[in-house]
């Protein structure tokens, strides 16, 4: 799942749901057992931003992933019509902002 582009996502979700709580920002992709949780919160992993550019870094937010059963901290970023995903252990991946959903939490 990391390596595909195949996932879905719809961003313009964040930018709606702006003055909306912090939970209410979170878009996800879900895939099967499989799911990323995007968050708006800025990056903060070392281990994920000593992996990106420095002057890129500011542009980077958070995320988490479960794949394959394993959890992973990543950050992510936009890049024209897909999210830029970088994981803690270097893999790296796109999603298309299509296929974003806004989470259902109960």
């Amino acid at each position: 799942m990391r390596h595909t582009a195949s996932l879905p996502v719809l961003f313009a979700a964040v930018v709606g749901l702006a003055a909306a709580g912090a939970q209410a920002q979170d878009l996800v992709v879900n895939e099967g057992q499989d799911s990323i949780r995007l968050t708006d919160a800025a990056c903060s992993n070392a281990a994920v931003l000593q992996r990106i550019a420095p002057a890129e870094r500011a542009l980077f937010r958070t995320a988490s992933a479960t794949l394959q059963g394993q959890r992973y901290t990543a950050c992510w970023s936009r890049v024209s019509s897909a999210v830029y995903i970088v994981y803690e252990d270097g893999d790296q991946g796109l999603v298309p902002v299509a296929r974003l959903k806004v989470p259902v939490d109960i």
